[in-house]
């Protein structure tokens, strides 16, 4: 074992040890992320830090935390392995990369100004083969390339960042594996309370002698039991949340607009503030409205239009280019985001509004769910 090991070894116990002791009080995704960025600066010496990671909530590759610098500088451009090919290397190969800046980062126009001149390193953030994210870390003005005892260091952090993020990832799919079994005991429940209560009572009524008084009493009062049962049972949840994404449908539509240019985004009139509350809601309605456009129309227009009146909250979006012959199946994103508005008490539209257009549409009450500001 190199003498350095044991400090290494060390100093990502101390990492780890630091991220599962603010766990409990980490208020989001950003935060986390951020104090792992720091945690990364300080153990490998580096000036500042990104940590970039793919979100299955907002489905894209995004700047999850940072130290030192403004991740709102990163919202701009899309952001993949292919605007950054050093960082596909390093998580191809699974080793840290340092590139000088006299080299060239190679890295896409939309963050050439924020990187200059410095040189740069590239910390995978790898488990089992699987890439979770990739840390891109600017060291101290001046400093001397990196030596092996450091790139080991670097990549031992990254590993323990691999480690944390993982067991954050394995909470979440427990807490999705229970709300899947409480769908099930709904179900099951369901079946067994109010299913078997009314089939009891189409037996009584399929039966060819008349009803007594007595079976007309018993019929009403397991109607009015299974009545009751439902209505307990619809007051639970009917579908998954929408996840948060820490962003506005503002900075969502802005962000969309600059990644899908040949879209032809148009927002129509002012944008309403959306109650946080609605947020996921929207932006997840909105997402799978742009993916549509993108994978089964030829759209070279869509347009966005928000209003709120009544107490009702409206997002619209409409694109063009719509084939003919176009399939019946709507795909599983809007069927999700449709049982999403359920549970805030509004509902998803979709369809072919005109020859040609096709027209996405949440119509969601602002009452209970916050105000639109």
């Amino acid at each position: 074992m190199h003498p350095a090991a044991p400090a290494h070894s060390l100093a990502a116990l101390e990492l780890l040890n630091e991220v599962l002791a603010h766990v409990d009080t980490d208020q989001g995704s950003d935060e986390f992320y951020s104090r792992l960025a720091e945690a990364v600066c300080r153990q490998g010496q580096m000036r500042r830090a990104v940590i970039f990671r793919y979100d299955d909530a907002r489905r894209r590759v995004h700047a999850a935390g940072g130290h030192a610098i403004d991740l709102d500088r990163f919202t701009s451009g899309e952001i993949t392995v292919e605007s950054a090919p050093v960082a596909r290397q390093a998580l191809t190969e699974d080793r840290v990369i340092e590139v000088r800046g006299d080299s060239g980062h190679a890295i896409s126009d939309d963050f050439a100004e924020l990187v200059g001149e410095h040189p740069l390193v590239y910390v995978p953030i790898v488990a089992a083969g699987r890439w979770i994210g990739v840390i891109i870390a600017e060291p101290e003005h001046g400093a001397a390339p990196i030596d092996e005892h450091r790139r080991e260091l670097l990549w031992m952090l990254g590993k323990t960042l691999a480690l944390a993020s993982t067991s954050r990832i394995a909470t979440k799919t427990v807490e999705r594996a229970r709300e899947l079994e409480e769908r099930i005991d709904f179900a099951r429940g369901i079946h067994e309370s109010v299913v078997q209560r009314l089939f009891g009572v189409s037996l009584v009524l399929s039966a060819e002698q008349p009803l007594t008084a007595q079976a007309r009493a018993r019929c009403a009062l397991e109607v009015g039991a299974a009545l009751g049962e439902l209505r307990s049972a619809l007051q639970r949840p009917l579908g998954r949340s929408a996840a948060a994404t820490g962003t506005t449908l503002k900075a969502e539509l802005e962000r969309l607009r600059t990644e899908h240019r040949d879209l032809g985004l148009i927002v129509e009139g002012a944008v309403i503030d959306v109650p946080q509350s609605l947020e996921p809601l929207a932006q997840s309605v909105l997402t799978e409205a742009v993916r549509n456009a993108r994978k089964h129309a030829d759209a070279q227009r869509l347009v966005v239009r928000t209003h709120a009146s009544d107490d009702t909250l409206v997002l619209e979006i409409e694109n063009d280019g719509v084939p003919h012959e176009r399939t019946a199946s709507t795909g599983v994103g809007l069927r999700l985001a449709a049982l999403e508005a359920l549970q805030a008490g509004g509902l998803v539209e979709f369809g072919e509004r005109a020859p040609g257009t096709w027209v996405v549409r949440l119509v969601v009450p602002l009452a209970g769910n916050g105000s639109a500001g």
